[in-house]
């Protein structure tokens, strides 16, 4: 089943507020196995100029994945999960995350189309802190094979 395009256009607010802590920016520095003291040591971070240790810049996938289940999970899009994959994604930042913001995200389908057989869905979605202050945003491209004659 084609995705739905009356879709493209859509946004979909923020759900919740990601509070960004230490322990978090370290679990994910280990995770992607980065020993940057940035990430780490306090007093590294503030000579650099930072109010406290920042994340890597791949740390906004772990809220940002979560918003785009939201739009792939709407049943009346028609998105078959079992299908999908992950075509691209990209990240534009306005400024480093770090311990202490208090984030939130707004999710828009910027495109839905066919190319070959298979779905492409457009999305991006703008990440600011609760004050309104711009952090980030998203950009992903996501396909849903076409089903096998």
């Amino acid at each position: 089943m084609p995705l739905d395009p009356s879709f493209i256009g859509r946004s979909y607010p923020p759900e919740d507020t990601y509070e960004v802590s230490r322990a978090k920016i370290a679990e994910f520095a280990d995770a992607i196995g980065d020993p940057n003291p940035l990430y780490r040591d306090i007093e590294a971070a503030k000579a650099a100029g930072y109010p406290d240790v920042i994340a890597p810049p791949t740390f906004l996938t772990i809220i940002n994945l979560a918003s785009i289940n939201v739009i792939v999970s709407d049943p009346e899009l028609g998105l078959d999960y079992s299908r999908m994959v992950h075509g691209d994604q990209r990240f534009v930042h306005h400024r480093p995350v770090h311990a202490g913001d208090r984030l939130q995200l707004t999710t828009h389908i910027d495109d839905i189309f066919v190319r070959a057989g298979n779905d492409f869905l457009g999305v991006h979605a703008d990440i600011t802190t609760v004050d309104g202050e711009p952090v980030c945003t998203t950009h992903a491209q996501l396909v849903v094979r076409g089903e096998q004659a």
